[in-house]
């Protein structure tokens, strides 16, 4: 099934109370996160574009394993994600992504503050590009990403599930806090 260099892409919607966004993933790991209510156009765009070639087949078995995870970060049971990635992208993307999942549940960081811990403090621009790139939303934590003075900036999601992302781990962490 799977041909040289186009990689067989399963996906399944996941619908969590009033989540609803595509995951897909090859055999080797997660490698899309869609946004909230976004139609299915939105994964077959991004699969043409990362991906030219590549079938798509929906297999929630395959996938289940995905959306539990996800399901438990929505709910607060989960803060950190241990299942596998198929991402790819420059170095400096991998870079950036993975300074994302260094950002502690709960806590935002700036563009600047990403850009210097990756030694690349005049890169700020370069940075939103790469974390604007990110193709696994939520379990690579790029909604934890704010303006300067705090604000909320661009999402590939859209600022409403950035917003409802924040208010949730937010909401999280000060019950386990208090706890």
């Amino acid at each position: 099934m799977e041909q040289k260099n186009k990689p067989t892409l399963f996906w399944s919607l996941l619908k969590y109370r009033d989540w609803c966004f595509y995951i897909a993933s090859t055999v080797k790991g997660l490698v899309f996160v869609g946004s909230q209510d976004k139609p299915f156009e939105e994964l077959t765009e991004w699969a043409k574009k990362r991906f030219p070639g590549s079938p798509l087949i929906e297999d929630h078995e395959k996938l289940e394993p995905f959306a539990i995870e996800i399901t438990q970060y929505l709910e607060g049971k989960r803060q950190k994600f241990t299942i596998p990635f198929d991402y790819n992208g420059t170095d400096f993307q991998l870079a950036v992504w993975n300074a994302l999942c260094e950002i502690p549940y709960g806590e935002k960081k700036t563009y600047s503050d990403i850009a210097n811990s990756i030694n690349k403090p005049t890169a700020v621009r370069a940075v939103g590009a790469a974390i604007g790139a990110n193709p696994v939303l939520i379990t690579v934590p790029c909604h934890r990403v704010v303006g300067k003075n705090g604000t909320l900036t661009g999402y590939r999601g859209g600022l409403e599930m950035k917003t409802k992302l924040l208010q949730l781990e937010s909401q999280r962490k000060l019950m386990s806090s208090e706890l």
